[in-house]
């Protein structure tokens, strides 16, 4: 089983413009398929440096010496590319969201075709797990995490009904959540709500608008002008922030303005937003709801 086939593939490795002696990011390594296509575009000066924080990735190191895999969160992107004698790139790729070989391996319990022990954390050095959330947040928590990040309109009934289950014995596995929230899963969008239940835990879990938020300032801080950004999201949280920042370098309000009263922004939107094809649909079920913007740093 291929550990993470590569969405839009082409299009985001595009986006980044590559100068065959240019310094490059990934920084959702996963299963290597977009580093392997920028690697391929670079020459032999050129430098690629990959961070992803799941040990299981760590298996698909590629055997270049223009390529460098860091073991942590793409958070750290500033710290850990300076610790490599890096101070400035030519372009940063993300492909957001779960990998593949995370949803596969049933034991990570970010599926929900499977029974498993509630983790959910992409990164096993991560103290925070699904039980924790669904065993520990009181009723305000609970309903802020199933609001927010999955938003859930049931989510005060969900938090209710978890505490309440809880009380009597603590709830374990996926397959248990599921039986704890069964009279909010109507058979018509039972597999709907359960993503959006188990979407919010695992954003909870991971901390990933944090996280995406921290990247995404770092990103404008270590780019050379004229460098290139280029982010796939799978959900509307993520391109929301994705989209906001790259069109005026904030998540919230307006840009201040110039002396002649034009906004003052750091990036420039390169083309429209890109979906995938029927093709890639077709061929890779997952890259169904994602989305590629590219920026152009002025």
């Amino acid at each position: 089983m291929e550990y993470h086939n590569p969405v839009l593939l082409q299009e985001s490795v595009d986006g980044l413009d590559i100068k065959p002696n240019g310094v490059y990011v990934d920084v959702t390594f996963g299963g290597g398929g977009h580093s392997k296509e920028i690697l391929r575009r670079l020459g032999p000066e050129g430098k690629l440096f990959a961070f992803d924080q799941d040990e299981d990735a760590l298996a698909n190191a590629l055997a270049d010496e223009r390529f460098v895999l860091i073991n942590e969160n793409f958070r750290h992107l500033k710290r850990f590319l300076r610790f490599n004698g890096i101070k400035s790139v030519d372009g940063i790729l993300g492909d957001l969201g779960v990998s593949s070989h995370q949803f596969d391996v049933p034991e990570r319990g970010f599926s929900t075709r499977f029974d498993a022990e509630l983790d959910m954390r992409m990164s096993q050095k991560n103290n925070l797990n699904a039980y924790k959330v669904v065993n520990e947040y009181d009723d305000e928590n609970l309903r802020r995490v199933f609001l927010d990040y999955g938003e859930l309109k049931s989510a005060p009934a969900l938090a209710r009904t978890i505490i309440a289950s809880r009380e009597l014995c603590p709830i374990k596995t996926t397959d248990e959540l599921k039986e704890v929230l069964a009279k909010y899963l109507p058979e018509k969008v039972r597999n709907k709500i359960l993503a959006q239940i188990y979407q919010a835990i695992r954003i909870e879990v991971n901390q990933e608008m944090d996280v995406l938020k921290e990247f995404l300032e770092q990103s404008l801080e270590i780019l050379n002008p004229e460098g290139r950004l280029s982010v796939i999201s799978y959900h509307s949280l993520e391109d929301r922030l994705v989209k906001r920042f790259m069109k005026n370098g904030l998540f919230e309000g307006e840009p201040e303005r110039d002396f002649f009263g034009n906004f003052s922004v750091p990036f420039k939107t390169i083309g429209k937003l890109i979906i995938p094809s029927p093709e890639e649909i077709k061929t890779n079920n997952r890259a169904r709801s994602a989305k590629l913007r590219i920026a152009k740093k002025i």
